[in-house]
């Protein structure tokens, strides 16, 4: 509909609460009048929808739906015509609508049309010209039109020519047929056959991947199948898991999410998935085998094979923000069953305060949301079978009224939990509100994304750090943020490349981000890269950069894996994938965002797989690298040897003048014969001795080893200067040798 014919549309106005007139405009495909169905009172809980078979033998559903502040719900049924039936729910017990309708079968599609006050000053969305989704829908059944959102999806008039107060105007025209729709699944699966790993924090090693990303181009998963759940199941994916030796994947969102309306118009997708609107379904496009209900025994027999190969499941999770945005984002689910109940508002009602960047922040200070997202939680757990969470901007989730806050209710809430406090918890720790940023403040139980260690990391091998002391503590567990309140070194999720940023080839190929594709002028994603492209930008033929580059790939690669911590990988990064210098790849579906499993055919990059998944089993192997406590530094034995030491390149300890000294070189002494606690048979763990050197000068330095009591000879475990590593030591040296240890490289020496 145009402007004008907009304006001449204006069906009239009503008063609001606080006397100012809301107006209401009619257009194209108005709601009509459904038939109705029949409903009997049915059970406020659980909500959602619960197919069952009623006390006389009739099998229905119920369906139960929490909106604090509406003046009625109405349950829209869809036949596969899309015809749509409605049952008025005149339940109500606690603020939740309910109803049980005889002959409502799994597989059926619906969705609530909830009516109230249309009040954009005080905050009151209502508008039941829109079809939403409930927000305990298990399963949803269709998308988005792919050019870009229809203007029957927002509540408010998108087009109004008054943008500033576009919001305020109510826009009647029927949603439903351009919104996808809820679907009624019935579970009966008890997990009986299933084993989880419940691999320990200290042995896990995290892999971070997407679903479609790591399968779209596998050659070895049939083509119907890449792209999917079923494709990460099947036996070629996990293989090369398997292979590489890692504990855990953390999933990229899975959550059903929608695609932002900008992106749609470019001819773009949201890729990443940060942008949920269905908590308890697992997202339909990634499914093989349907979307009426399919996809939830297809997300369930991937997590079984998962499994089955000793590999947990971490979901990463959004519960900060939804897919509706602020007060000019469509109308889909939470906004328009209680706008007012579900987000944060600033004063300003209309507004809506943003913790995320992403126009809304959902609050968990009521207990109906808390109780959305733990009863969300605790659903993939129990029914779904996933073994933790990595919680997106996990710092909104912690805010009380404003400030965010470590004894807030939903930290109160997983501590207590029976369900959540046994499972992996993963925040990361930040936000873009004021206060938003704590690193090494979340309570005992979690742990979290070190961005602190990510940084060190990046600089100590563009030879950036003015010193050597933040490598010192990043090496060692982090006890400088983590050592408080019985916290462990595991608390440190250890990573240097994440799906956000630079990919591990990208992150010494470029020296800037280059975004051209994603069509926002380059302006998006982080200039903060702390990156080297090793004297060209991007790709080049000069075999002195090229081999520059890899050797620079073994050192990050090889510090992340001996470092005390939980290591995590990002998929592609031990193969060598690239996104272009592309480092906010959000919107790429496409080759850019891909896994692409033919660099696996370069002898280099196969020789970077082999060197990666070595230097998982080497940790695998031994249990001085996973520390379940953080390093004494103190002399346990007459001797001296203490449990960790570091080393300058004269072969002497460090001296407090030392670490403030301009240095590139690092000796770090792991004595594996100081590891504090027991194993399961109640002995001491005894392990061998390691020293590690880090040289990130550009010219050779000449390294003392050193002598007793801390060695009498070392074996070279691992030398990042070679392409090819050895997979047995070739090369002892004595104590007190001096060996020339060449630029930019690590030396792992076992102890003998």
């Amino acid at each position: 509909m145009s402007s004008a014919a907009e304006q001449e549309a204006v069906a009239g106005e009503r008063a609001t609460g606080d006397g100012r007139p809301a107006v209401v405009v009619n257009g194209a495909r108005p709601v009509t009048p459904a038939p109705t169905v029949p409903v009997r009172p049915g059970r406020p809980m659980p909500l959602g929808a619960r197919f069952r078979v009623g006390p006389d033998g009739v099998a229905g559903t119920d369906f139960a739906l929490w909106a604090g502040g509406a003046e009625g719900v109405e349950l829209c049924l869809f036949d596969e015509r899309g015809k749509e039936s409605r049952a008025r729910l005149t339940e109500l017990t606690h603020e939740i609508w309910h109803g049980f309708v005889p002959g409502v079968l799994p597989g059926q599609r619906y969705g609530y049309r909830v009516h109230g006050r249309w009040d954009p000053w005080t905050g009151a969305r209502w508008n039941p010209a829109k079809l939403l989704l409930d927000p305990y829908a298990r399963a949803v059944d269709g998308d988005y039109a792919p050019g870009g959102l229809s203007p029957e999806v927002y509540g408010h008039v998108r087009d109004w020519p008054e943008q500033h107060v576009a919001d305020t105007v109510r826009d009647d025209r029927d949603s439903a047929p351009y919104v996808p729709k809820g679907v009624v699944v019935h579970d009966d699966d008890d997990w009986a056959d299933d084993h989880r790993p419940k691999t320990p924090w200290a042995d896990s090693v995290i892999y971070e991947l997407h679903v479609r990303g790591f399968t779209r181009r596998h050659p070895g998963i049939p083509e119907e199948l890449r792209g999917t759940y079923a494709g990460l199941a099947h036996p070629a994916a996990i293989e090369h898991l398997v292979r590489l030796g890692v504990t855990a994947v953390e999933l990229l969102p899975v959550h059903q999410f929608a695609h932002e309306d900008h992106l749609l118009r470019r001819g773009l997708r949201n890729y990443w998935g940060y942008n949920s609107i269905g908590y308890f379904a697992p997202h339909a496009g990634y499914a093989a085998s349907g979307t009426t209900g399919q996809q939830v025994g297809e997300f369930k027999r991937m997590v079984r094979a998962l499994h089955a190969a000793g590999i947990e499941v971490i979901l990463d999770v959004v519960y900060n923000h939804t897919a509706e945005a602020g007060e000019l984002g469509p109308t889909l689910s939470l906004k328009g069953i209680d706008n007012r109940g579900y987000y944060r508002l600033q004063p300003d009602a209309r507004r809506y305060a943003d913790y995320t960047g992403c126009g809304n922040t959902l609050h968990v200070v009521q207990p109906h949301v808390l109780r959305l997202i733990t009863d969300s939680l605790r659903y993939w757990v129990t029914e779904m079978g996933v073994d933790g969470f990595r919680f997106d901007l996990a710092a909104a989730l912690a805010r009380s009224m404003h400030d965010v806050d470590m004894l807030s209710p939903f930290l109160a809430v997983i501590a207590q939990d029976p369900v959540l406090r046994r499972v992996k918890l993963i925040a990361e720790p930040w936000d873009v509100g004021s206060g938003g940023y704590q690193v090494g403040a979340f309570p005992p139980l979690w742990t979290e994304w070190n961005d602190r260690y990510r940084d060190a990391v990046r600089d100590f091998w563009r030879h950036a750090l003015p010193d050597v002391r933040e490598m010192g503590y990043r090496l060692s567990g982090s006890s400088d943020l983590y050592a408080w309140g019985g916290r462990r070194p595991y608390a440190s999720v250890n990573y240097v490349t994440a799906h956000d940023g630079f990919t591990l080839r990208d992150l010494v190929s470029y020296d800037r981000k280059h975004n051209e594709a994603n069509g926002e002028g380059n302006r998006d994603g982080t200039d903060d890269n702390r990156s080297w492209n090793c004297g060209a930008e991007g790709e080049t033929d000069d075999g002195r950069v090229l081999a520059l580059r890899r050797r620079q790939l073994r050192n990050l690669l090889t510090t992340l894996l001996l470092s005390t911590g939980v290591p995590m990988l990002v998929a592609g990064d031990e193969m060598g994938r690239t996104q272009g210098g592309n480092n906010n790849a959000y919107c790429q579906d496409n080759e850019t965002g891909w896994v692409d499993w033919s660099l696996l055919e370069d002898p280099g990059w196969k020789a970077l797989f082999e060197l990666t998944s070595r230097l998982i089993a080497l940790r695998h192997r031994h249990p001085v690298l996973r520390r379940r406590a953080f390093f004494s530094g103190r002399a346990h034995s007459a001797d001296g040897l203490r449990d960790l030491a570091w080393f300058t390149p004269r072969g002497a300890e460090m001296t407090e003048a030392d670490w403030y000294a301009p240095a590139a070189t690092l000796g770090m002494y792991l004595s594996g014969r100081d590891i504090p606690g027991r194993d399961e048979h109640g002995a001491q763990i005894l392990d061998d001795s390691f020293l590690a050197v880090l040289h990130a000068g550009e010219e050779p330095v000449d390294f003392v080893l050193p002598g007793p009591p801390w060695a009498e000879r070392y074996e070279v475990v691992v030398d990042t200067g070679r392409e090819e590593q050895a997979s047995e030591p070739d090369v002892v040296h004595r104590a007190g040798t001096v060996i020339a240890v060449p630029g930019r490289t690590v030396l792992l020496l076992r102890v003998r």
